[in-house]
């Protein structure tokens, strides 16, 4: 069942995306007893980067009893780290169990929005011509959802298989094929040990050396999900643990002398499973733990010792029709090339079609960096919100503990809303640039400007627009409450 396409409803809420973010925006308004709300999926099935991400071995780098919603607890999860089939299946349950299917509207691709101001509505377009209503609009979609390839000379006349992590060919059997890996990043350090089983050789070309740090993973055996259900204290104590675990690590990110350690811990790791002092120089990272993102894995490291693996760190020259050539000028033949190279983060933002009040686009709003207030609202921009913003990225923690976090936040606004019998909430500039400048002041003096690297946190101009500077206590807190003060409510009541 789908909401019909009746093009003269106007609902109270159109989100946009159905992963976690989304999910957990509807699941609230439900909660709150509103009913009249939509959500718009590009593709036939909910889920977002777990419906995407299909690749061999992908899996979650946060524990699973912490990524999972706070008030939807599930005690069965089969390890510790969660494979990506379980995790689209835990999102698949909560669209059930809360009735959210009869409101989501699959094959319905968002182009652009743009506020009404006379009728104080968004109309937010379609792909398929139509325009749907909303009072209020929440983008849920998140930033990794657009595929990152490289221009790299040549790769239009690559005549073998091409394809990224996240758009995973699985009708091309890597069988006994000569296969390249460009990118070590997240997926790529998962998806490397699970091909290297089959291919006849893989080539894994890396450009910087990423940090990783040993996974702790195992199975949950029946007797401690049996307790984690029957005894829920049990199942509580173990998120906590973990979440104050994960907290723990900000420190170093804040501060980067205390990271000294665990990068000790990380280069032993590296020793423990690299034989070859050559290799391991090459694997070892030349900036300091934390600039870029922190990986885990038990076996990526391993797969560098198997006699049909390479890793390249020359760089590519270019692309040609059966091979790659490399920046000394080898020739390296193969059959496929997979893209480990992540997705566009802040691009994926700034590039967004959305039109405020007096005809205001988002780029201009963003015209001197991608910000938000809370990374939630943009001034602007009424009765927009939106879920994992700029400057809400972790390197540390649960991104669902932030989004629920956020939902609650943006419930408070629309209650604030209708409390004032208001038509519109927008926050205003001051509050935004103060905010602004208090997330790049706190972020100055962290790892991920002074750390010595280059990566998807920072904008083209070194500043971050992506992570959260501080613990995510001080998110929960600073959201957990609306200032009215720091919005404009229009057409309130005095």
């Amino acid at each position: 069942m789908t909401v019909s396409a009746d093009p003269g409803r106007t609902h109270a809420v159109v989100i946009v995306g159905t992963g976690f973010a989304g999910i957990g925006m509807a699941i609230a308004l439900k909660k709150a007893g509103v009913r009249n709300f939509v959500i718009l999926e590009k593709a036939d099935r909910v889920g977002g980067t777990w419906r995407e991400n299909t690749y061999p071995g992908c899996a979650c780098d946060i524990r699973s009893h912490l990524y999972s919603f706070s008030f939807e607890p599930k005690s069965d999860w089969t390890r510790e780290f969660a494979p990506q089939p379980e995790i689209l299946g835990y999102i698949e349950h909560c669209v059930a169990k809360y009735g959210l299917a009869p409101h989501i509207r699959f094959h319905t691709e968002v182009t652009g929005a743009e506020y009404d101001e006379a009728a104080t509505t968004w109309h937010v377009a379609t792909a398929d011509g139509g325009v749907i209503k909303g009072k209020a609009l929440v983008i849920g979609q998140g930033p990794l959802h657009i595929p990152n390839i490289p221009e790299l000379p040549g790769l239009e006349r690559f005549e073998g298989r091409a394809f990224h992590s996240a758009q995973w060919d699985h009708d091309y059997d890597l069988t006994g094929k000569k296969v390249a890996v460009i990118g070590t990043g997240a997926s790529a350090i998962q998806f490397v040990p699970q091909i290297a089983e089959r291919t006849a050789h893989l080539t894994v070309f890396q450009r910087t050396a990423p940090w990783i740090m040993p996974r702790p993973d195992r199975a949950f055996t029946e007797k401690q999900k049996d307790r984690f259900e029957k005894i829920p204290l049990t199942r509580v104590a173990h998120r906590n643990a973990i979440y104050w675990l994960q907290e723990s690590f900000v420190l170093g990110f804040e501060h980067p002398k205390i990271i000294k350690g665990a990068e000790r811990l990380a280069k032993a790791h590296i020793a423990r499973q690299v034989t070859d002092p050559g290799l391991r120089a090459k694997l070892t990272p030349s900036y300091i733990l934390g600039c870029k993102r922190t990986l885990v894995s038990s076996d990526y490291y391993p797969v560098f010792n198997r006699p049909d693996v390479t890793l390249e760190t020359e760089g590519i020259k270019e692309i040609r029709e059966h091979s790659i050539l490399t920046k000394d000028g080898r020739e390296i033949e193969v059959d496929a090339i997979i893209f480990g190279t992540g997705f566009h983060v802040t691009d994926a933002m700034a590039k967004a079609h959305l039109t405020g009040r007096n005809g205001l686009k988002i780029q201009d709003a963003w015209r001197d960096g991608v910000t938000a207030h809370l990374g939630t609202a943009v001034t602007g921009f009424p009765n927009l919100f939106f879920l994992v913003g700029p400057n809400t990225g972790l390197g540390h923690n649960s991104i669902i503990f932030m989004i629920e976090s956020q939902v609650r936040y943006i419930m408070d606004c629309l209650r604030l809303v209708s409390k004032n019998k208001a038509v519109s909430i927008e926050v205003k500039p001051d509050v935004q640039a103060r905010y602004n400048e208090w997330v790049q002041d706190r972020s100055r003096g962290s790892v991920w400007l002074k750390g010595g690297c280059a990566s998807w946190y920072l904008d083209s101009e070194g500043v971050n627009r992506s992570l959260w500077p501080a613990s995510t206590v001080n998110f929960w807190l600073r959201l957990r409450r609306v200032k009215p003060t720091d919005f404009i409510l229009e057409g309130a009541a005095s």
